[in-house]
């Protein structure tokens, strides 16, 4: 990264700094806005927008900066030029002004992190995505689209996905295979709901919805999903070997079948409670007896699976180096280079009555697993990106997965739209 630190150093220098435009100011927006604005050299917030215009105001106010507010994107546009933050309730606004060179959705919103990312990558903007559940679901098609038209779209250094991404071009360049990919949790329960996620999310003020989703599983279920489809890797099972073990992630090597891990050419998993935590981590093996040898000698033991890890997950305090990434080097984080392997599909969290209407991701209905692309199209399986706002057609029991045939969609999506052009583009 001395790299990116080197032109990060240069553009401040140079006083041409790095004009960031972010959409989505919740608890993770303002951990980056006061990041960049108290913290990185050569970068600049440029803009927010955000549906609260009071919610923008204070990721700005917070960090020790008064924006100007903004309705158009001529109003917008003088106020980058001027060197001056601003804010927005209008994200489209803020996409079509002059000035902004990258482009971060912190939304988490499937169906308005779709519209704001396909307009970003139309209007040839970079695009760094810290949307875990819009990837999770569309991303391929997403890369695609933006490759074809010669855009920079990336997942965000920091999170998980990244980190095992980082990661596991590292144990590439070792010479080593890797066959898992991990995520380190400390706690999975399918069925927390808001009400009993709602004193943990106070204490950090953080948005109910989404720890839910974190203490519920359908998180790590995105997060695991993005580095498969980045990958090539697949699930061992649906919803992922998952298992408890409250060991160091060293001992994780006696836990996989070597053979069925080669079958099936890598796979995504996690862990709950192992130490450290809350980090990743990378099982590979080596072919070349003699670097075997090596690798014993450098005490990672005997193989034939060797453990590598990352202790921690950063977040917004890495995104910085993916936007300078972006912008300058036009380097992906992480992206799908093809077709999607792995799906997470919409399981009941209760048992659903028919006419009813799903709530979101982290709410009372559904949580999300992760399933094998292939066995979510031969099945219909419904994905959690797109379930939010369905009506059940008939009644389904708590733990089924849902499908297509179990609901009627809501009309007018555009990740509808998305979700079948992914389908059509990358086939069965």
């Amino acid at each position: 990264m001395i790299i990116v630190d080197t032109a990060l150093r240069r553009r401040a220098e140079q006083d041409r700094p790095i004009r960031v435009g972010m959409v989505g100011a919740g608890f993770m927006g303002r951990g980056l806005a006061r990041h960049i604005i108290g913290s990185v050299p050569g970068m600049r917030l440029a803009a927010i927008a955000n549906r609260s215009l009071a919610g923008a105001e204070r990721a700005c106010i917070e960090a020790g900066v008064r924006p100007l507010r903004a309705d158009t994107t001529g109003q917008i546009e003088s106020a980058v030029a001027a060197g001056r933050p601003v804010v927005t309730e209008d994200a489209f606004a803020l996409i079509a002004a002059e000035g902004i060179d990258c482009l971060v959705d912190v939304t988490g919103a499937v169906e308005f992190g779709a519209r704001v990312t396909v307009a970003a990558i139309e209007r040839g903007l970079p695009v760094v995505t810290m949307n875990a559940e819009l990837d999770g679901t569309v991303g391929p098609l997403l890369a695609h689209r933006a490759r074809a038209a010669g855009v920079l779209l990336t997942g965000a250094d920091g999170d998980q996905p990244a980190v095992q991404a980082n990661l596991l071009r590292f144990v590439r360049g070792l010479g080593v295979v890797p066959l898992v990919a991990g995520n380190v949790k400390g706690l999975q329960d399918e069925y927390r709901t808001p009400a009993t996620q709602r004193g943990f999310a106070e204490r950090w003020g953080q948005n109910v919805h989404m720890v839910t989703s974190f203490a519920d599983g359908t998180k790590v279920s995105f997060e695991q999903a993005i580095v498969a489809n980045a990958f090539g890797f697949t699930v061992g099972r649906r919803g992922m070997y998952g298992r408890d073990h409250t060991g160091h992630v060293d001992e994780l090597t006696g836990l996989y079948d070597i053979d069925e891990l080669r079958e099936l050419g890598g796979v995504v998993d996690y862990v709950v409670g192992a130490r450290p935590g809350p980090g990743v981590y990378v099982l590979g093996t080596h072919d070349d007896p003699r670097q075997r040898h090596y690798l014993e000698l450098y005490k990672l033991g005997k193989g034939p699976l060797y453990s590598f890890y990352t202790p921690y997950h950063l977040c917004h305090f890495e995104v910085p180096g993916t936007i300078a990434r972006a912008v300058d080097f036009a380097d992906a984080a992480l992206a799908p280079p093809a077709g999607p392997r792995v799906d997470v599909v919409a399981t009941a969290k209760r048992d659903l009555r028919a006419g009813a209407t799903l709530d979101g991701l982290g709410g009372y209905d559904t949580y999300g697993v992760a399933e094998t692309h292939a066995a979510t199209r031969a099945q219909g399986l419904l994905p959690m990106g797109v379930a939010e706002g369905c009506v059940l057609r008939r009644d389904v029991a708590r733990d089924a997965v849902l499908t297509y045939d179990d609901v009627r969609l809501p009309p007018g999506r555009l990740i509808d739209a998305l979700r079948e052009e992914q389908d059509n583009l990358f086939g069965a």
